[in-house]
C-alpha cells in the first residue's frame, strides 16, 4: 500500500517562497509515494521558478501549474481538481503550502478513504475539542463559530465546514459539476463540501492539529469572510431550487 502512485497533494501559492521548498521536501518524505502538483498564481517572489528548480531532482512526481493571474483560491483549485482527473488520480488531496497542515497527517486522511472507504476525509480541527495552534483568541473564535454558523444552516453534520486540509476520491470530484462552482475564497470550502454532502457521499473527520504559518504572511482577508457568511445563505436557498 505505501508503495503506490495513485494520491497527488494540491498545494495552491501565491508568494510561498520561504515555505515552498520545505513543504514539498515534507510530503516527499513520506512513507506513502505521494506526488505534488503546485498551483501557483504568478506569484512575484519567484515561487514557481524555485519548483522548477526543483523538478530537477523530483522528476515524474513533482508537477506545476501556473496562472497568469491571482484569480482566488477556488479557481485555484478548480484547475488543479481538473488537471488530476485527466492524470487518473484516485486520491486527491488539498493542503496548505505554510505548514499550518502537517503533511505527517496525510497518510490519516489517505486511510480514511483508502481503508475505511471514505469518499472525502477532512482533517478537521473541531471534531475533538478546538486543535489550533499560534492563532489569537480572535481569530479562533471566528473561525470555530463560522463552522458552527454553515453547521446550522446547511444542517451538515461537520465540525469543521471550512477545513482546507481534504483528500477527495475521484468519483467526488467527477459527480460534482466544478464549473459550477461558485466561490473562490475560502467560501470555496464550503461550497464543496456541502455539494458533496447533497450527492451523499461518506464524508468524515480525522483530528489534526492547525498550527499558524510561521513564515510568509496570510492570505485571510475582510472579503473573504463575508463572501462566507453571505454566500452560505444564497447557496442554501440555491439548494432548494436545485432539488426541485
Amino acid at each position: 500500500m505505501l508503495l503506490m502512485k495513485d494520491a497527488i497533494v494540491i498545494i495552491p501559492t501565491y508568494n510561498e517562497i520561504e515555505n515552498i521548498e520545505a513543504i514539498i521536501k515534507a510530503v516527499f518524505s513520506q512513507k506513502k509515494a505521494f506526488h505534488v502538483l503546485v498551483v501557483d498564481d504568478n506569484s512575484p517572489d519567484l515561487t514557481a521558478l524555485k519548483v522548477k528548480e526543483l523538478q530537477d531532482s523530483f522528476p515524474s512526481k513533482l508537477f506545476l501549474l501556473q496562472r497568469e493571474l491571482k484569480t482566488g483560491l477556488g479557481s485555484a483549485y478548480i484547475d488543479a481538481f481538473k488537471w488530476c482527473l485527466q492524470k487518473d488520480y484516485e486520491y486527491i488531496f488539498e493542503m496548505d503550502a505554510d505548514f499550518s497542515h502537517d503533511p505527517n497527517d496525510l497518510i490519516k486522511l489517505y486511510n480514511a478513504c483508502y481503508i475505511d472507504q471514505a469518499d472525502i476525509a477532512i482533517g478537521s480541527r473541531y471534531i475533538k475539542g478546538v486543535n489550533v495552534v499560534n492563532w489569537p483568541m480572535s481569530r479562533i473564535l471566528l473561525s470555530y463559530f463560522a463552522s458552527k454558523y454553515v453547521r446550522f444552516i446547511t444542517r451538515m453534520k461537520i465540525e469543521d465546514t471550512t477545513a482546507g486540509f481534504i483528500c477527495y476520491k475521484r468519483i467526488v470530484l467527477e459527480t460534482i459539476n466544478l464549473d459550477n462552482i461558485e466561490f473562490v475564497g475560502y467560501a470555496f470550502q464550503i461550497e464543496m463540501k456541502f455539494k458533496a454532502y447533497l450527492k451523499k457521499f461518506h464524508i468524515v473527520e480525522v483530528p489534526v492539529i492547525f498550527t499558524d504559518r510561521k513564515k510568509g504572511k496570510s492570505k485571510m482577508s475582510g472579503g473573504i469572510i463575508s463572501e462566507a457568511i453571505f454566500g452560505v445563505i444564497k447557496m442554501k436557498i440555491k439548494s432548494f431550487f436545485n432539488r426541485k
